[in-house]
Order: C-alpha cells, then structure tokens, then sequence
C-alpha cells in the first residue's frame, strides 16, 4: 500500500519527536494503523484534530519509517465523553481492548462498528445526562461484544465441566453458578471461583451478547448496580486470564462508581 484513504477510530494518541504525535487508529479493513501525524502538535495544524477518541476519515501516505497522515477529516468527536467520568472510564476501556485483541494491519471484521454504537450510547447518556448505572452496562457489555468478536467470548451456554445448559433457575436463590477463568462458567458454588453469580445475575450476563442493553418493559435498566459492578469484575477476571491483563480504565470506572455510591 503506497497511498490510501481509511476510515477509523483514533485508540491512542502520544508525542513523537517535538512537533508529532503517534496514532493507533482502529479500522474496519486494516485492523491496527500506527501513522505519524507530522505538525500535529502545532498551534493551528490541519492536522490537530488526531486526538484519543475522535472518529476520522484519512489519507495516509508512506514515509520513511511509519505511514503519514497527509489529510483528515473529523467525521465525529467523542470528546463530549469527558462530561462524565463514567463514560469517559467506559470509552476508555472499550479503547484498551482494541488495542489488545484487534491483530496490526489485518482486517477487523465488526471491532469499529461495535465500538461506534457502543460509543454513540455513552455519549447519549452524558448529553440526556441519563442514569450513570448505565455507563457502567453500556461498558460492560461493549466488552462482551468485543471479546467474542476477538476469539475470547465467555462461554453461556453450558457449564464447563458437566457440558450441562447453563439455565439459571429464576427464584432458587441458593443456586450458584462459578467463574473459573481457566475454564469458563461451571454451575455451583466451587472452591477457588473467582465470581459467584445467582440466578438473576447469570441470566443479565446471558442477554449481554445480543445487540441491545437489557431493559424491563417500562423502559429501565436491568440490575441494580451492584450487580453491574460484579459483571464488571467477572469480565476483568476473565481479561487478565485470557488476554493477560484488564484494561486499565475498568479499576478507573469501579473506582468512580464507588466514589458516586
């Protein structure tokens, strides 16, 4: 590739030399890009606009080293996110796991979309300033949706060990299910499990694979939010196994819940 216009999320963005900075864009057909944006960093640059978060449209030539971002357009900027800290947490944590499952100039198949609509929702939330619980399942369950798009989707289904359905029984409260990261959801209370889940918490955590939140019939979240925390834990439990670390952000949005409690 010599020359070519692509479309992406900005991940990250850091200083490279006195003028530039170094981009790591998220992209449909080309998975990871890291481009130098030469003069970025300048008082009044056409290039400025490269920032963390911001939804951009390039055209990226080669240079001697990396890939140069010769022109952008700001098709949509998150930056609205910084309203709230739990969205900001949220968009953050989503940001991370890109980073860690999307392979470097390989096509990503869903990873922008996904990330995208779940962005589009937190911004929602803070504009409408709409229930901080929400930022927090919104969180949660973009990173469901990208685990299972990069390889490492929890497995619902069945427990790992008796290959039995995982059909929690609604109203048994006694009747535990265990995350065992090396293995996955095993029902039962079993020693060593990282989280234990009743009945209810099982069958929220089962809904967060299919496209939208759960809600009630009026409208409102399902789950109080300690139960949107525990999810939250039993997802970072699950990324230090499998991925060999959580995202940073997520100790950021259970620290900035908590303060909010």
């Amino acid at each position: 590739m010599s020359e070519l216009n692509v479309e992406g999320l900005a991940l990250s963005c850091r200083p490279l030399g006195e003028t530039d900075r170094l981009l790591t864009l998220l992209s449909e057909d080309h998975g990871l890009l890291r481009l130098a944006v030469p003069g970025s960093r300048r008082p009044g640059s056409s290039l400025a606009a490269a920032v963390p978060l911001a939804h951009l449209q390039l055209q990226v030539g080669r240079g001697k080293g990396l890939r140069r971002v010769r022109q952008l357009r700001v098709l949509r900027n998150y930056s609205g996110l910084g309203q709230q800290l739990e969205a900001l947490a949220g968009a953050q944590a989503l940001a991370e796991l890109c980073l860690a499952l999307v392979p470097g100039e390989s096509a990503a198949p869903g990873f922008l979309a996904t990330v995208l609509m779940h962005l589009g929702r937190l911004e929602l939330l803070v504009r409408e300033q709409g229930c901080q619980t929400e930022a927090l399942a919104v969180t949660v369950q973009g990173a469901v949706h990208l685990l299972a798009l990069g390889g490492y989707g929890l497995p619902l289904g069945r427990c790992a060990r008796s290959g039995a359905p995982l059909q929690p029984p609604i109203g048994e409260w006694q009747w535990r299910c265990s995350l065992i990261c090396s293995e996955g959801l095993v029902i039962g209370a079993v020693p060593g499990a990282r989280v234990l889940l009743n009945p209810s918490e099982l069958a929220l955590l089962q809904r967060l694979p299919r496209p939208a939140l759960p809600r009630r019939r009026d409208g409102a979240l399902m789950g109080p939010e300690a139960v949107w925390r525990r999810l939250l834990q039993l997802v970072g439990f699950w990324c230090d196994e499998h991925l060999g670390r959580r995202p940073r952000s997520f100790r950021l949005l259970g620290e900035a819940r908590a303060g909010a409690s």
